[in-house]
């Protein structure tokens, strides 16, 4: 007999609301402990999966053959509502591997910025409008500024990649594409300190600001290894001894890395590079779900979590946030606008959607970012992992990537079923 032959309608919201404030409530308490004590909770079965997180798993499974065609190595990790419902991978990629995820690194330099504001007010009274470059929070070597209007820069310009320094073309003022004239340094070479602080010329050239502080957006990989900078002055460590203090130890993260120190031998990449294992980049994307609380402990400030996943002022000029793609102005128009994500070279994304309770991982990678001397960390011993050599020979069909990040996202929002 159906429900609403029991129950008069008006009941029957009522039963249907409890239900879900009880579900909402029941996740929202929820954190997965380390892997080591028993990891995250799992479904027994597709009908658990289905009963318990909403999700048809058959239609990840579909995502996941997706996958396999765009990227060489890789998988897929989803959990909604606190339940892991899917975690496959193929090629190089597996539970214990700790690929360097190159630009996902800059949601993390974001977020120790976040953490670093909160706790230390007396340095940042005006929040993100806070004017950095001077002694206070740049070491001596910074100066004389390589472009006096440097000193304008505020950080939140800094974080959204408004303030000016070279980055790639296109650049965007006001939703419209212009071009760059030079281009700035980008990848490895944007996160040598002295190629982000305008200390090299050439090719390199970030010593003059393309526009004034707030007047334009550039993807700018040495703009966020000036913010990773700062952050190591004033904190007095590198950032990734920073993220395992503030992060990696609060969420229980099994071993880690970071990755480019075989061509970076003295300081964190703070443009990139993050290797965490793959459940705990999930616990890091769960985490700002979470809006920054893990258990009892707000790790991160909530408001600092809320301004990465919305349309920010800092960035009037491109859908980007504090080092995170939003959805505000619904750039993707069949995703919930308040979804964000932030996305690495090779392939690699971290997906968030409060409104639905999901996070997701998506895995990428080549050959070199599996490659132990990158992150200077011993392989997992054959007894966890040996690569068969099944994805050798794989070539990307034409024109598969470019929305692959999207195409993505929404084959995982096609298996949601409540």
């Amino acid at each position: 007999m159906e429900l609403q032959q029991i129950l008069p309608v008006p009941v029957l919201r009522v039963v249907v609301l409890v239900i879900c404030a009880s579900l909402a409530a029941a996740a929202d308490d929820y954190f997965p402990p380390p892997d080591s004590q028993g990891g995250w909770r799992s479904p027994g079965s597709p009908e658990e999966a289905r009963r318990e997180a909403g999700v048809d798993t058959a239609k990840l499974d579909e995502a996941f053959e997706y996958l396999k065609q765009v990227t060489k190595h890789g998988g897929l990790l989803v959990a909604r509502r606190g339940w892991l419902v899917y975690e496959r991978y193929f090629g190089r990629a597996h539970r214990e591997a700790n690929p360097n995820n190159a630009s996902i690194g800059k949601s993390y330099t974001s977020i120790m910025v976040g953490i670093l504001m909160a706790e230390r007010p007396d340095l940042f009274p005006q929040g993100l409008d806070q004017k950095v470059f001077t002694r206070k929070f740049y070491p001596s070597e910074t100066f004389p500024l390589s472009d006096p209007g440097k000193a304008n820069i505020k950080l939140g310009q800094l974080l959204a990649m408004t303030a000016g320094i070279r980055g790639n073309n296109p650049g965007y003022v006001r939703h419209r594409e212009v071009q760059l004239d030079p281009a700035g340094p980008d990848g490895w070479e944007a996160v040598v300190d002295d190629n982000a602080l305008g200390k090299t010329g050439g090719k390199l050239n970030a010593r003059m600001l393309w526009c004034k502080p707030g007047e334009g957006y550039s993807y700018a990989t040495s703009s966020v290894q000036l913010a990773s900078i700062m952050l190591r002055h004033v904190a007095g460590m590198e950032l990734e001894e920073y993220v395992r203090r503030k992060i990696a130890g609060p969420l229980g993260w099994g071993r880690w890395g970071w990755g480019y120190k075989n061509r970076l031998p003295v300081h964190t990449a703070g443009g990139g590079g993050i290797a965490p294992r793959p459940p705990d980049m999930l616990r890091f994307a769960y985490l700002l779900l979470r809006g920054g609380r893990w258990r009892d402990r707000q790790v991160v400030p909530a408001e600092y979590v809320a301004k990465c996943g919305r349309l920010s002022p800092y960035n009037p000029h491109f859908d980007y946030s504090l080092q995170f793609d939003v959805n505000g102005n619904g750039r993707w128009p069949d995703v919930p606008r308040d979804a964000f994500w932030k996305t690495g070279s090779g392939g690699f994304a971290i997906y968030v959607i409060p409104s639905l309770d999901l996070v997701v991982y998506k895995i990428g990678g080549r050959d070199s970012q599996y490659d132990p001397a990158d992150t200077k960390m011993d392989p997992a011993p054959a007894s966890v992992f040996r690569y068969d050599g099944s994805r050798e020979g794989w070539k990307m069909p034409v024109n598969a990537y470019p929305d692959t990040y999207e195409r993505t996202i929404h084959l995982v929002l096609n298996a949601i079923v409540q």
